[in-house]
């Protein structure tokens, strides 16, 4: 114990056998040491706990942070977006990423690998406890306790082993209004004085709207969603207050600005920083029309697709007006009646943030979910740009080595000539430009975590034989070294070439396969998959929106580049559309052309008779007898793409009766 943790102790006892607490700072401060000094009254007098013990991290076993992970895997998917956004933000400055649940357990987090270690023992890490009855008082279980977001700085913490940390949190609340979890980043050091933290406190409420927002419009996709902001020009790209309403008009959910707001409105104002459940939850039920000068079935005149500033509403009771936009419940996703049923297997977080529903990408994912911790090497098949990093990258997050490095090697972008080097590491001057330097490997780099080896197809034969040593041997001997080095890693490789034909060829070696293809998943090309809405939505992040001709038109292109020319796609619409709107002239030039026709069936059954097609057959014409032929609906309903619609149709001979054919007939 050094002298700064004994002077911290002695103050600790003296604030918290006074009768009162006193609080001396300056008006500014007075309600944060209030806070802090509070906090220690119930660390000593509520959870009895004793200043002068000091306390090492306490981390769960992986077993229990699992059970706890499982509860809040649905809040914690819609979370890691923003968890990792904000950790752009903040990693140069030496921070990590926490994401704990409502009773203080760490469910997820980010942090550099460097400092794992530290990390480990000062509590910023997966798994570790919080609460404020545990651990005293510190960021997340002074949030926990008060449901306000804070900056808990060095010696504002209870216990003496956490005077080097500054912590900063703020609660996630869900659309009901109840505490789900809480955001925050910490640092193992920083500068003394705590107005430093002011731009961290204020980045983590920033990030801690964004999330608890994503999480409202995730919920309440099949509600009616009420976008509101006081300025009409903010109101469709950043609502402040959102409120979800069933289909009588009365409310169902809301976030946290909407509900201080409302309660004040209403006559039931909130004390800043309570966490009453019934409180929060004293607006659910509550009619549209007591709370706006606007009748329910008027909703109609605030869609996106009218001016903004001819949206506004007023409020019932101060006449007070916000801007209003409405969204209207999105349709109910109908499977195909011969799509697999759901086989309830637990899908961890970052392995179903892969998916908005596509059918075959899901069952990938659950098997993926099953092998997760298994040892055993895996293989990933995919057309170039179709997510195969994403996915290994997801695969290591699910698993029990995502504390680990993540470490990834594209085997045809490293020259030939460097890759021996690059993966195995060398000796000081070994070879000639070695330098006098040596080098770990990027094996030895990914010791303890995943090693995810893209395009393996292309890494030269005579380096195939020294990777399988690894593999068989779990040792890895760097250039010019005479002793190997033990490596813990787990492989995933990827390729979008057929090793068995590199392997007829014999330029893939027969042995490395089997080591390597453990088990193979094989990723849909993006043309195939059925939630391509839900992937334009996520990559565009609720910032801008399309017009019905741009999400036309984006459902008619064929994907060759896949996730990669989407992303690069709704970047550029992003860029240069006006408004917060992409039209189809918004897309890239070449992209948004006329698109080219539907090739028709090349056979036509004369006098056709569907009782004579297979099964598959049948039930597509079902559908699209019930649909009216509207091929739209059709394809949303049995979950396709319109153009694999398209291509279906032409495989059976089926053509709609209001396609006319090359003779007008």
């Amino acid at each position: 114990m050094d002298m700064r943790q004994r002077e911290h102790i002695e103050a600790v006892v003296a604030a918290t056998t006074r009768a009162e607490p006193v609080v001396s700072a300056p008006a500014p401060l007075r309600t944060h040491e209030s806070i802090i000094q509070s906090s220690w009254r119930r660390c000593v007098h509520q959870y009895g706990l004793d200043p002068s013990r000091m306390q090492e991290a306490r981390i769960l076993p992986q077993t229990r942070l699992r059970e706890h992970q499982q509860r809040i895997d649905d809040f914690a998917r819609i979370a890691r977006h923003g968890l990792e956004t904000l950790y752009e933000q903040v990693a140069g400055m030496g921070y990590v990423v926490l994401l704990t649940d409502a009773l203080g357990v760490t469910v997820d987090y980010i942090g550099d690998s460097n400092t794992d270690f530290a990390l480990r023992r000062a509590g910023l890490y997966l798994g570790a406890q919080w609460s404020e009855a545990g651990a005293g008082t510190c960021a997340v279980g002074t949030a926990l306790t008060t449901g306000q977001a804070l900056t808990v700085h060095q010696v504002d913490h209870f216990d003496a082993t956490h005077i080097p940390l500054t912590c900063t949190a703020a609660p996630l609340y869900d659309s009901r209004g109840a505490l789900a979890a809480i955001l925050d980043i910490s640092a193992l050091t920083s500068p003394q004085a705590r107005d430093s933290q002011n731009l961290a406190l204020q980045l983590v409420r920033i990030y801690a709207g964004h999330i608890e927002n994503a999480n409202f419009l995730r919920t309440h996709r099949q509600d009616w969603i009420l976008k509101l902001n006081a300025s009409p020009e903010f109101v469709d790209v950043d609502p402040e207050y959102l409120i979800a309403l069933d289909a009588s008009g009365r409310i169902v959910g809301h976030n946290r600005r909407a509900h201080t707001m409302l309660a004040a409105e209403i006559g039931r104002p909130i004390a800043p920083g309570a966490v009453a459940a019934g409180a929060a939850a004293s607006l659910i039920g509550v009619p549209f029309d007591t709370l706006f000068d606007t009748r329910i079935e008027e909703l109609g005149r605030f869609v996106y697709s009218r001016p903004s500033e001819l949206r506004a509403v007023p409020l019932a009771k101060s006449g007070a007006l916000l801007y209003l936009s409405v969204m209207p419940p999105a349709p109910c996703f109908t499977p195909a009646a011969n799509a697999a049923l759901p086989r309830n297997v637990e899908v961890p977080a970052p392995l179903a943030a892969l998916s908005g529903g596509d059918a075959a990408l899901t069952r990938q994912l659950e098997r993926a979910a099953k092998l997760a911790d298994s040892p055993i090497n895996l293989l990933v098949n995919g057309e170039t740009g179709s997510g195969k990093e994403f996915f290994a990258k997801a695969l290591h997050g699910a698993s029990a080595r995502r504390a680990g490095p993540f470490v990834a090697v594209n085997c045809a972008a490293i020259p030939e000539t460097l890759i021996e080097s690059e993966l195995f590491g060398h000796l000081p001057n070994s070879f000639s430009g070695a330098g006098a330097k040596g080098k770990r490997g990027l094996i030895q780099e990914a010791d303890g975590g995943t090693l995810f080896l893209d395009e393996i197809g292309d890494m030269p034969r005579e380096l195939q034989s020294r990777l399988l040593r690894v593999l068989a041997e779990g040792e890895v001997l760097a250039i010019g070294a005479s002793r190997p080095v033990s490596v813990d890693v787990r492989v995933i490789s990827a390729t979008h070439h057929s090793l068995d034909a590199l392997m007829q060829d014999g330029r893939f070696r027969e042995d490395l396969y089997y080591r390597l293809n453990g088990a193979r998943f094989t990723l849909p090309p993006l043309r195939e998959r059925s939630d391509l809405d839900w992937l334009v939505d996520k990559f565009l992040e609720g910032a801008v929106s399309l017009t019905p001709a741009a999400r036309e038109r984006l459902h008619r292109h064929e994907w060759p580049g896949n996730l990669r020319e989407l992303s690069n796609v709704l970047r550029y619409a992003r860029a240069v559309c006006s408004n917060g709107l992409i039209d189809v002239d918004d897309l890239p030039e070449g992209f948004a052309g006329a698109p080219a026709p539907v090739e028709p069936p090349r056979r036509v059954i004369e006098d056709f008779d569907p009782h004579r097609l297979p099964p598959e057959g049948m039930l597509l014409m079902q559908y699209l007898r019930a649909a009216s032929w509207n091929l739209s609906a059709v394809a949303r309903q049995i979950g396709v793409s319109r153009m694999t619609l398209y291509r279906r149709m032409a495989r059976y001979g089926i053509r709609s009766p209001n396609q006319r054919d090359a003779n007008g007939h």
